[in-house]
């Protein structure tokens, strides 16, 4: 199977530029970038996915260049609902550090900082030698702004997507770089970047897009939908990645299989037919913990998060079980919300009134149902126990 074959086989091609891509993919040599802005100190799951794909590509002899947006970030892309809150300058440069060492550590990219090149621009030469390419037709057509037309959107978050198109023309030029790649949210601050350089240029720069990556009930992984998981093992332990992993929706595993883990076709496949065999045993939500885990923090984290989930379900060495610190009231429904269990409300609510939950080892149903312990063992399910100290 060529790779844009298996790329398209594992679900991760959404938006292609051209036609002409395919063939340049399956060949090689093409240098690429992803980008992501610092707005945390560490990608999370829902990034994965993305920088996957890079890897891939940079395993098949493509050069990949990761941008983390120092400009941008200061900016903020639009969000379909709301304005991002800006983040000081200081904590920009401590995420940028953040990323920037993880990414080199775990994927081996070089690095590039979109604020080395934007610092100098004045704001008159950004209006003749960017803006000018740009016509408000255009930009009103994006999907991004086009959602926040009701709401609104401030001219600064109107600009991102010129920012971005800024980075590729400047990739291009200084770095030959001539593929752009992202999540389907990104497609319309991509093309921004293939028709500047069209137009300044004459260019004909490529992108191709990658499905996000949802949950059972359709939202993203990511930080803003409030259940990231981190891939710094200081912010999500591997213990905790694993249980996030096993505890996978049945309908979702084989298609998170192919887009995240780096098992074969072949592998996927045979994993496919054991799970379908015997889906309670959880082969494949098995094989994608550890083949995840494994990648990111090596077999002895692997082995030692499977360990303290083997004793923690036999009832052994409880001490050892990772512990979340929460404020919140002591309401059931609040500190599984607040503790990540549940994603919201409505699901908190309907895991106890279906008696999903237990208590240090008591059955509870009530959602109004308050805790009297400062510390208390969450079970939800068979498979999922969290260790919490309310303040």
């Amino acid at each position: 199977m060529k790779l844009f074959d298996e790329l398209k086989w594992r679900g991760l091609i959404n938006d292609v530029s051209s036609p002409k891509l395919e063939e340049m993919i399956n060949n090689g040599g093409l240098t690429f970038y992803i980008g992501t802005d610092p707005t945390a100190e560490s990608l999370h799951i829902g990034h994965y996915s993305s920088f996957s794909v890079a890897k891939r590509l940079a395993d098949h002899g493509h050069k990949p260049i990761l941008l983390v947006g120092g400009a941008t970030g200061l900016i903020g892309d639009p969000k379909p609902d709301s304005e991002r809150p800006m983040i000081t300058k200081e904590e920009l440069n401590i995420n940028y550090i953040g990323l920037r060492k993880q990414v080199e550590e775990i994927f081996g990219f070089e690095v590039v900082n979109n604020y080395d090149w934007s610092k100098d621009i004045n704001f008159i030469d950004y209006l003749r030698d960017y803006g000018k390419y740009f016509s408000l037709n255009y930009m009103l057509a994006k999907e991004t702004v086009k959602s926040r037309l009701d709401v609104g959107i401030t001219y600064t978050e109107f600009s991102y997507m010129i920012m971005q198109a800024l980075d590729f023309l400047w990739l291009y030029n200084n770095k030959n770089c001539t593929l752009q790649i992202g999540g389907q949210d990104q497609w319309g601050n991509i093309t921004a970047g293939l028709e500047l350089a069209r137009k300044k240029q004459g260019t004909e720069l490529y992108a191709f897009t990658m499905p996000l990556i949802l949950d059972a009930s359709g939202k993203k992984f990511g930080k803003s939908e409030g259940n990231a998981v981190w891939l710094d093992k200081n912010l999500t332990s591997s213990y905790e990645m694993y249980q996030f992993f096993i505890n996978q929706d049945d309908k979702m595993i084989i298609s998170y299989l192919k887009m995240l883990s780096f098992l074969t076709p072949e592998e996927i496949m045979n994993i496919e037919k054991e799970h379908q065999k015997k889906p309670e045993v959880r082969i494949a939500q098995k094989a994608l913990a550890e083949n995840i885990i494994t990648f990111l923090h090596g077999e002895d984290e692997y082995n030692k998060a499977l360990e303290t989930s083997e004793k923690i379900f036999r009832g052994e060495n409880i001490s050892d079980m990772p512990t979340i610190t929460i404020s919140t009231t002591k309401n059931i429904i609040d500190i599984l919300v607040n503790s990540k269990i549940a994603s919201s409300k409505s699901e908190a609510r309907r895991l106890v009134e279906q008696g999903g939950i237990t208590i240090n080892n008591k059955k509870i149903i009530d959602p109004n149902y308050d805790a009297t312990e400062k510390e208390i063992i969450i079970k939800k399910g068979k498979k999922s126990i969290t260790k919490i100290i309310l303040q």
